[in-house]
């Protein structure tokens, strides 16, 4: 025992003692100091000729006056049996002897420790002290709130040295598991914390997921380029109101003129030649042999002129139905070649709008029929488009980000008047689903693509 702790005892009143203890345990720097000054120190409380400390994970830890006990020593090996036995059958701080303990191991109780014991156990563990008087009340009453003095140190010590470590989340879920005895069920609070969370992690969510979207025309007439050539003018601007038949644009005509004329000319000249030939049949029978391949030429060539006639006509484009014109700036289209085919613009039917979204391979989740979808514009992010789910493709397809995505499209559930082309955020509402799996659903589904489980 130190020097300090003998010093102490005599003359001084056990309060004092025991507040001078535990100002000792709260500055300790290590949990070996706290050991020692618990089964050493404690001396100074009241006397006792052996302490033992015992750990449920270590065995005998600390022996008072021995340096480090040897843990295959016959007195360690009986000490950790009979600790055992203390703390699997006396829960409480109490006075114990031979007579609490087995025969096989009350037998040996003379040979190594003096008859009187004290027992004063703590959560992973517990302290025995062995002396020569029996133990009063008070006596037993100053060492139990010393020890859950030292103990609070001794969790903290433990707690700072390894903060994150796997003894400290088994003393926590013990913590929460061995409620109290001596209070009712609905004073426990760390029980009724563990329910709550349990609580909290079976309440149902709806399962969501957000993927970018914007306003788009709901049936829109597609104006794409009626032949190969080059446009030369528009005759609307963009987001300008059309009517059914009015000119849209047209392609560059002097090709296409040509071209025409070309035609024309050789339908004349093939009607010309025929009329020649026809005269002649009258006195040649020669010429009238030659009448046959003549009007068979005339038929082709007005083929070609009729399609020249047909592609002249075609070159001046007109809105099919009245509208909304959508397009780019008209000087990105003039001066540039154009195929059969190619879409130039669409015309969208004021009012007629509906949602589209694309929706991340990763994010894929089950999307019942009618399914809400809501659409937060970032033109407005306070308020949100209402839409109910028409369909989901289903292949994915390339975006120009390079990523996958399928394409998901919505109806609006009230007529809106916001501009199509405005873009924000989309989310899609699936099932209800617990919150334990809405947390846990895209690390489950990444760990199972990266390793398998």
């Amino acid at each position: 025992m130190s020097e300090q702790a003998t010093a102490a005892a005599p003359g001084r009143h056990p309060l004092l003692v025991l507040l001078d203890l535990g100002r000792r345990a709260r500055v300790a720097r290590s949990r070996a100091e706290l050991n020692f000054l618990m089964v050493n120190d404690s001396h100074a409380l009241a006397p006792y000729r052996q302490a033992a400390l015992w750990l449920a994970d270590r065995g005998v830890d600390t022996l008072s006056g021995v340096v480090e006990p040897e843990a295959n020593a016959p007195y360690a090996l009986w000490l950790d049996q009979v600790c055992r036995c203390l703390a699997g059958s006396q829960p409480q701080a109490l006075a114990v002897g031979p007579y609490t303990l087995p025969p096989v191991l009350a037998g040996q109780w003379s040979q190594w420790l003096p008859p009187y014991g004290l027992w004063l156990p703590f959560d992973g563990g517990g302290l025995l002290l062995a002396a020569d008087t029996p133990w009063d009340e008070e006596r037993i009453a100053l060492f139990k709130e010393w020890g859950d003095t030292w103990h609070y140190a001794w969790t903290r010590q433990q707690t700072s040295a390894s903060p994150w470590s796997w003894r400290r989340l088994g003393h926590a879920l013990k913590q929460v598991s061995m409620p109290d005895p001596a209070k009712p069920w609905w004073r426990q609070r760390r029980l009724l914390a563990a329910a709550l969370v349990v609580l909290a992690l079976l309440c149902p969510v709806r399962l969501s997921v957000l993927a970018p979207g914007e306003l788009v025309p709901a049936n829109p007439a597609l104006i794409r380029a009626p032949l190969d050539g080059i446009i030369a003018q528009f005759q609307v601007q963009p987001n300008e109101a059309v009517k059914a038949g009015q000119p849209l644009f047209n392609f560059d005509e002097a090709p296409i003129a040509t071209r025409l004329e070309i035609a024309t000319q050789g339908l004349a000249t093939a009607q010309a030649e025929y009329r020649q030939y026809a005269q002649q049949a009258l006195s040649d029978p020669k010429s009238k042999m030659q009448l046959a391949n003549l009007g068979g030429k005339i038929e082709e060539k007005q083929a070609e002129a009729d399609f020249a006639q047909d592609q002249f006509q075609r070159s001046r484009v007109v809105a099919p139905q009245a509208g909304i014109a959508l397009f780019d700036d008209p000087s990105e289209w003039i001066g540039k070649p154009v195929q059969t085919g190619e879409r130039i613009m669409r015309i969208a039917t004021p009012g007629e709008v509906e949602v589209e979204a694309w929706l991340p391979m990763g994010d894929a989740i089950p999307l019942a029929d009618e399914a809400e979808v809501k659409l937060y514009l970032a033109s407005s992010p306070l308020s949100a488009v209402q839409a109910w789910l028409r369909y989901v493709a289903h292949d994915a397809v390339p975006r120009p980000d390079g990523s996958y995505a399928y394409r998901v499209r919505a109806r609006l559930a009230a007529r809106s008047e916001w501009r199509i082309g405005l873009k924000g955020t989309a989310k899609l509402s699936g099932p209800w689903v617990p919150l334990v799996y809405w947390m846990l659903r895209r690390p489950l589904a990444v760990i199972r693509e990266h390793v398998g489980l």
